[in-house]
């Protein structure tokens, strides 16, 4: 005769079941971005490897495979690619001092700088500087853990892709809530991926071209380097190319080149902000748009837990916190609404 009862077994099973589960997302969390930048990659390629596969009749392990080439070769080879450039220019520029002091002092015959004030700003620049060093991935002293991310991640993907209709499936089977609702989240999920990760990588990839040809035109120093920098500053809303463009051209006024500063104070404040709103506007009719709070905000959460990728991810995360407690809503009210129909039919019967 067994101990338990049938119920108590559940509950055990339930209990055990919930521990483990504990335990293993408790393990997990290391190779976590590799797993969210598999749901974001999944969304994005997901239509076109169903054009490949459903229209075009290709073969769907050599769709999964070629779709993942194209990626790393579009994606992830350029981004660490300027991400070293970045981590090189800094170390660069940290290594000589008289680089910004040379800066200050120019700024000084232009706008008038206390020295306790001067002495703030130099070491806010050099404090700046130490922390995008720490903020980029570098391929030397993080090859491993950079590796095996991103063999993680394309592992899963790959069979995310091959396995589709099964993968969805299994989602939609066990979401913590209806189908209907189930349906819903993935359509705003990827609407909100498509929103932050595409809509707004465009923005920025635009502003920062902008800003770089404009800097290589004007005549100014290292305009990859800095339109690479703008294109990361774009994501978020509280700074901006101004960050950028706006120091740039009244060095140029405090070295006497005043047509090429005020061309790009005036290009900067007229033509690279203001993109920003003509793109923003065309790309939220098509796939929505996100609150600039939730960027910022999810920026903050995002920088300490996965550095400069937390700029795309952290937002992210953010998004779909906030689209779960839309979902949570809404079912609560259908669930309320039922009860009360029921109440009153029971009340009618009686």
């Amino acid at each position: 005769m067994s101990l338990f009862t049938y119920k108590q077994r559940n509950n055990i099973n339930l209990l055990i079941i919930i521990v483990l589960g504990c335990l293993i997302t408790y393990s997990l969390l290391g190779i976590f971005s590799s797993i969210l930048s598999t749901l974001v990659l999944y969304t994005i390629l997901r239509p076109a490897y169903l054009y490949m596969t459903d229209v075009k009749k290709i073969n769907r392990r050599f769709s999964a495979l070629l779709l993942l080439f194209v990626s790393i070769v579009v994606i992830i080879l350029p981004f660490y690619a300027l991400s070293s450039m970045v981590i090189n220019k800094i170390a660069e520029l940290q290594s000589d001092p008289s680089y910004f002091k040379n800066m200050l002092f120019k700024l000084k015959h232009l706008i008038p700088i206390g020295g306790d004030l001067q002495n703030i700003v130099e070491d806010g620049l050099k404090k700046a500087g130490v922390w995008a060093t720490e903020l980029f991935p570098s391929l030397i002293s993080g090859a491993f853990n950079i590796v095996l991310g991103l063999l993680i991640m394309y592992f899963l993907l790959y069979f995310m892709l091959v396995e589709m209709e099964r993968f969805e499936a299994a989602l939609v089977k066990y979401a913590p809530f209806r189908s209907q609702n189930a349906v819903r989240f993935a359509e705003e999920m990827r609407n909100t991926t498509y929103a932050n990760v595409v809509g707004q990588g465009f923005i920025a990839l635009v502003q920062g071209s902008l800003l770089g040809l404009s800097f290589y035109v004007l005549g100014y120093a290292d305009p990859v380097f800095w339109g690479v920098i703008t294109t990361f500053i774009c994501f978020v809303p509280v700074l901006g190319p101004p960050v950028i463009f706006a120091p740039a051209a009244l060095m140029q006024i405090a070295n006497g080149n005043n047509f090429e500063g005020w061309a790009m104070l005036i290009f900067g404040f007229v033509v690279i902000i203001n993109i920003d709103n003509v793109l923003r506007l065309m790309i939220a009719k098509r796939v929505g748009n996100i609150h600039p709070i939730i960027t910022v905000i999810g920026v903050v959460i995002g920088i300490p837990l996965f550095g400069i990728l937390g700029l795309v991810f952290g937002p992210l995360l953010l998004s779909y916190f906030v689209l779960l407690i839309k979902i949570y809503e809404t079912s609560a009210m259908a669930s309320e609404r039922l009860e009360r129909i029921k109440t009153i039919s029971d009340q009618g019967e009686l």
